[in-house]
């Protein structure tokens, strides 16, 4: 296992009318080289210019517009800044999960290939409606993963971005969603995005050992706005495997219970 700490962030907080304090979960990690995001939520200008930021769908997610909660600020109240991040990886490219990216203009941007056409190069017509191009007049600095990438742990395939961090393509939510593991000294954590949205799908408990029950509103909010139920429903089955093993810790981006859980408990 590498060196690596998890820190848990909630990046940004939704109000959808049947799912009230519905969070955007962020990793950061604390590597040997520096500071990486994984996913950064809503930017200070996502909560500064929400109309022009997410458009009409801001009436229907109801963004909390506070300040305080986007990444950089929580980044400063540590002692740390903007450039202190050298990479982010993100799980995909929606609104909640990469509306900081303008907070950190210098950072590598690490996406799938095929999450980077849906949403920049090559949209189609469900893409234009889910990815906001506002969020990327900064131009980032992309670096693209192209396929499903080597084999690694655990019977996972995907791409070693940085030493520790691979990203494991999971389509389905969207055309290029993937998964992020995480290696440290005593366990991997994945940050599994929107591959998965209620906890108990992959879990009977919560990391602190609460027992999960299922949100009905959580799962069709899921299906609401994933691209591909039957990949929806293959990553649940692999997300719950990997989740059964003994040293693997499953994180949904959105489910309430578990950033409540990990971003008011110690780090990971």
């Amino acid at each position: 296992m590498s060196d690596m700490r998890v820190e848990h962030l909630r990046a940004a907080v939704m109000n959808p009318l049947t799912l009230p304090g519905l969070p955007a979960h962020v990793f950061l990690l604390h590597t040997d080289d520096g500071l990486v995001l994984v996913d950064t939520g809503f930017g200070t200008a996502d909560v500064t210019d929400p109309a022009r930021r997410f458009g009409p769908i801001r009436h229907l997610l109801r963004p909390d517009g506070d300040p305080d909660r986007t990444v950089l600020h929580q980044l400063r109240a540590r002692g740390f800044d903007a450039s202190d991040v050298a990479h982010v990886v993100l799980t995909h490219l929606d609104l909640d999960h990469a509306g900081g990216l303008s907070d950190f203009p210098d950072a590598a941007v690490h996406t799938t290939a095929d999450e980077h056409a849906a949403a920049v190069t090559d949209p189609d017509l469900l893409d234009r409606t889910r990815y906001r191009p506002q969020q990327l007049e900064h131009g980032p600095r992309f670096v693209l993963h192209e396929g499903r990438g080597d084999e690694w742990r655990y019977g996972l395939t995907g791409h070693e971005v940085l030493p520790g961090v691979v990203l494991v393509p999971m389509p389905g939510h969207s055309r290029g969603h993937a998964a992020v593991a995480i290696e440290t000294p005593d366990r991997v954590v994945v940050h599994a995005g929107d591959a998965v949205f209620d906890a108990s799908h992959v879990s009977d408990h919560s990391p602190h050992g609460q027992r999960l029950s299922p949100v009905r509103t959580l799962r069709a909010f899921e299906q609401t706005v994933g691209r591909d139920r039957a990949r929806i429903r293959a990553n649940h089955r692999e997300l719950r495997r990997l989740a059964s093993l003994p040293d693997v810790l499953v994180v949904p981006a959105h489910d309430r219970r578990i950033t409540d859980e990990l971003v008011d408990g110690p780090a990971t």
